[in-house]
């Protein structure tokens, strides 16, 4: 018989109680604690090593960009939710909060100008409330059509009712309106970068928080098996309802931390090449982690702001890179970034550093003769009246010759084939070292 189901003997004594189990408080995550950390300080101390008026318009913009991005990747990767119009939500945050930050200067609206922003959020939710309950009927492809269609009409719209989205010529205001608070007028640019960084920072925790809800996970399992989820009692329009909220919220704040920083709001923040804009760099990112929007917001601003005004080709070289990230790492550049990671964890990253090198300097000769046969191309296009001479990384082209396009063929030629046999060589090395890091989980877990 079990001594646990025994019974006890007369005059035997009590058996001891088992103790209670013990409640251990959770460690500190120091490894947490040191991202959100440095994540801290580098938006404290960015405007120190780049403190020039063009720096601080740039890393402002990448602020605003930061939660743009990660509130529309809360439909792209965590609800396998592609919108095509999702501008419309923090275009709209932008038009309300010019209108605020005008009523605050003919002194309608008793707000500090710091709250503007969420006025821009309250409202970009209620526009979600209003057109997400339609749009998320569907999902797929239909839900990303449904968008589309959603981001045409507001954009129409803003054309159509001026008195409103004030016409062509947009909406402008002055942020310094409301009078200085505790010595801050936001009027120099630093202090309104300090107040993007503080609403940077607080937004990617909200929305870090938001990913460990149960809404965040359930969210999470609608994109992953939406079946099982029906079967197991939720809905899953709902589900995706409540994230379309709450990702209008944050694209409303985005767009009124938008109106402070230009000061004015035109039709095109509700158009179809923002949303595009959107799309186009939380993917170049890595829309499967969440530290991927990020990357994204800042190569969003970089392309937008330097790589426009570097070359007339600029809008080509994003489509290629587009092309060759979805051919060859999907995942985004997040996903490389981690894979990397996992190899350095497991010491197997450095025989390959040689071999990255080979690869990128490879590549580099490749794009150096590609480049300069677009940018020659675009050349005899757009600035033929000119002349044929042309400056391209420091050197002078003459278009017309001969030996230009050689030379740049030449490398574009020698510097694919060269790639081409690294990468073959890289390959080899790359599943050697997958296949060292499987054996050693194996033996782990046989240990």
């Amino acid at each position: 018989m079990d001594t646990a189901t025994a019974p006890a003997r007369v005059g035997a004594p009590a058996p001891a109680p088992a103790p209670a189990p013990s409640i251990r408080a959770p460690r500190f995550n120091r490894g947490r604690w040191a991202v959100w950390g440095g994540y801290a300080l580098v938006m404290l101390l960015a405007p120190l090593a780049w403190h020039s008026g063009l720096a601080l318009t740039m890393l402002s913009q990448m602020g605003i960009a930061i939660i743009a991005c990660l509130a529309y990747n809360m439909l792209l990767g965590q609800g396998g939710m592609l919108s095509f119009g999702h501008a419309v939500y923090s275009g709209m945050g932008a038009f309300f909060a010019m209108h605020a930050l005008n009523l605050i200067a003919a002194g309608s609206l008793p707000l500090p100008v710091s709250l503007v922003p969420l006025v821009g959020g309250v409202f970009g939710m209620l526009v979600a409330v209003l057109l997400g309950y339609v749009t998320t009927k569907k999902s797929g492809t239909p839900f990303a059509m449904i968008t589309l269609g959603v981001g045409e009409l507001v954009g129409a719209m803003a054309l159509m009712f001026p008195g409103f989205f004030g016409g062509e010529g947009g909406i402008s205001g002055d942020r310094t309106s409301g009078g200085p608070h505790l010595g801050i007028t936001f009027g120099p640019q630093i202090q309104l970068y300090y107040l993007i960084a503080v609403y940077t920072f607080v937004c990617t925790a909200a929305m870090y928080a938001f990913t460990r809800t149960p809404l965040g996970r359930m969210l999470n399992a609608v994109r992953d098996n939406p079946e099982r989820v029906e079967f197991v009692g939720y809905n899953t329009q709902y589900v995706r309802y409540f994230a379309f909220i709450a990702s209008g919220f944050f694209m409303g704040i985005a767009g009124g931390l938008g109106t402070l920083n230009f000061e004015i709001v035109t039709a095109e923040v509700v158009g179809a090449a923002r949303s595009g804009s959107y799309l186009l760099f939380t993917f170049l990112g890595g829309a499967l982690f969440f530290f991927g929007p990020i990357i994204g917001a800042v190569l969003l601003v970089l392309a937008l702001v330097l790589l426009s005004e570097l070359s007339q080709a600029w809008l080509l070289y994003l489509g290629l890179i587009f092309t060759f990230m979805v051919m060859f790492a999907p995942g985004g550049i997040a996903s490389l970034v981690m894979m990397n990671l996992r190899l350095a964890s497991y010491g197997r990253l450095r025989p390959l550093l040689a071999s990255y090198l080979a690869l990128a300097g490879t590549a580099l000769t490749a794009l150096v003769g590609l480049t300069a046969m677009i940018e020659m191309v675009y050349h005899l296009q757009l600035n033929e009246s000119m002349g044929p001479h042309m400056r391209f990384m420091g050197v002078s082209l003459h278009a017309h010759a001969f030996d230009t396009w050689f030379g740049a063929a030449f490398l574009l030629g020698v510097g694919a084939a060269l790639f081409e046999l690294v990468r073959r060589h890289f390959v080899h090395q790359w599943g050697q070292a997958q296949d060292a890091i499987e054996r050693e989980v194996r033996a782990r877990e046989a240990a």
